[in-house]
């Protein structure tokens, strides 16, 4: 089974920045893209961003464009969050996952998902 492991989550106040890492176990598996989601109590999993790894195609939520940027390795199956100017409600969980289809990359429809790590904007 494949895991993946996100790190970097914590607290910081509005307007700082955090960066999110996210690795999966096997690195040679095949993967058609990685992505970043969040959830807050109650609610849905909402897509933040991915990464497709053919053309190294990036896409955003709206909530999140110009402030989060999306990278990674194809070759680690590795992923970054770079999140800059955070907002008390960018506040989630944030997950990590990892798709090996071609799928519409802003559902939750993918393969692997990681724990979840904590991100905590005060304000």
């Amino acid at each position: 089974q494949v895991q993946l492991v996100e790190s970097g989550g914590g607290v910081v106040p509005a307007g700082g920045s955090l960066r999110l890492s996210c690795a999966a176990s096997d690195r040679t598996l095949y993967s058609y893209a990685m992505g970043w989601f969040r959830q807050i109590p109650g609610r849905e999993r909402e897509f933040v961003a991915a990464i497709a790894w053919l053309g190294s195609s990036t896409y955003y939520s709206d909530s999140v464009r110009g402030r989060f940027t999306i990278s990674g390795e194809k070759a680690r199956n590795t992923v970054y969050l770079q999140m800059n100017s955070l907002k008390p409600e960018d506040t989630a969980v944030y997950y990590c996952a990892l798709v090996r289809t071609i799928v519409k990359l802003t559902e939750p429809t993918y393969d692997y998902w990681g724990q979840g790590t904590q991100v905590t904007v005060s304000s």
